[in-house]
């Protein structure tokens, strides 16, 4: 059983939406969530694209170390994969949902959050800690200033929508998963999420507004839950089978990684009994390097990383380099996905 999440927010007022839409315009969003329509007949529409990052991501918190793989789903065409970027020496963060907005009309891109996620930090909060005020001291103040400051950037790229949203309710518009090693206190994972919410104020007319995110704490543990692997999925609606499950029901292709090596049925029998900080950094990148490539879809890309408290954050398999320019977005093939939803 993995480790229980705790809510460690008091829900504030949410911000709205500051930037508005072009007069007459639309906003398109995934296929999963909304299907376009103009306002009058003959309007002319701006199609703004959200690329998902989408796919699995597990955390290992061991002796040494954090270990954070991620693994891609490719749900729909210009899908990326979940990548660990450092936002501070012993600081991670995963952006998994609408990661990538751009405007094919323009050739611009509006946003690239993963990116931007390093400098995307509020001077709003203050220096008392509102998040975990005993176990996290300040520094769930800095947890704080890192979510708000993506929620001012989400302000300032997510139009204010004015078509209704077919967002599953267990869909966030984004996640932000954070992992840190603290000198002095340890290793903490928060999972961020921003979810939106819409009120109609005429006759197909809707205001939107983006919601202070939650936050929930995965590690440490609450006291007596099990220490093994933490897990996420986006998008998290029917997610594949937990890493833990497939042990535990020795799915055939992770029994033939554990019977390869003693050692790698050690460490999954320390993961599965929840003995996670009995593990050596050395052998859990090992184990879980060969399971996440025996349960991974085929052709899908996989990154890992580290953080130990004194190196600080380091690549075991970095992500492939992107394309050096992006590609020509009024050039898709017809057909080819949007965030507008299939052709009617």
């Amino acid at each position: 059983m993995a480790p229980s999440p705790k809510p460690r927010f008091a829900c504030r007022p949410s911000l709205w939406i500051a930037l508005a839409l072009t007069l007459g315009a639309c906003v398109y969003l995934t296929p999963r969530w909304f299907a376009a329509r103009a306002q009058q007949p003959g309007t002319p529409t701006e199609e703004i694209v959200a690329n998902l990052a989408a796919g699995r991501v597990v955390i290992a918190v061991v002796k040494d170390g954090i270990l954070i793989g991620t693994v891609e789903n490719r749900i729909e065409e210009g899908a990326r994969p979940p990548v660990p970027v450092p936002i501070a020496t012993n600081r991670v963060g995963i952006v998994l949902g609408a990661a990538d907005w751009l405007s094919p009309s323009s050739h611009q891109e509006l946003a690239r959050l993963d990116l931007e996620l390093p400098h995307l930090r509020s001077r709003l909060v203050t220096s008392t800690p509102h998040i975990g005020p005993v176990e996290g001291g300040d520094e769930a103040t800095d947890i704080e200033a890192v979510g708000q400051g993506l929620l001012e950037r989400l302000d300032q790229v997510a139009p204010q929508l004015h078509e209704q949203l077919s967002l599953p309710e267990s869909e966030p518009l984004v996640e932000l998963i954070v992992a840190d090693y603290l000198p002095g206190y340890g290793p903490e994972v928060w999972q961020l999420s921003y979810g939106i919410q819409q009120e109609e104020e005429d006759n197909d007319y809707w205001t939107t507004r983006v919601l202070r995110p939650a936050y929930l704490q995965f590690w440490p543990p609450e006291k007596g839950q099990p220490r093994t692997l933490i897990e996420f999925e986006y998008p998290p609606d029917q997610p594949p089978p937990a890493l833990l499950d497939l042990l535990r029901k020795h799915d055939p292709r992770l029994d033939k990684v554990t019977s390869s090596d003693p050692k790698m049925a050690e460490v999954a029998n320390r993961f599965l009994e929840g003995e996670s900080k009995k593990i050596s950094l050395a052998d859990a990148t090992q184990f879980l390097r060969a399971a996440l490539d025996a349960i991974a879809p085929s052709n899908a890309r996989e990154t890992m990383a580290s953080i130990t408290e004194e190196g600080g954050f380091g690549w075991i398999l970095a992500p492939p380099p992107e394309p050096k320019s992006a590609p020509t977005l009024p050039g898709r093939p017809p057909g080819a996905p949007t965030l507008m939803g299939p052709p009617q």
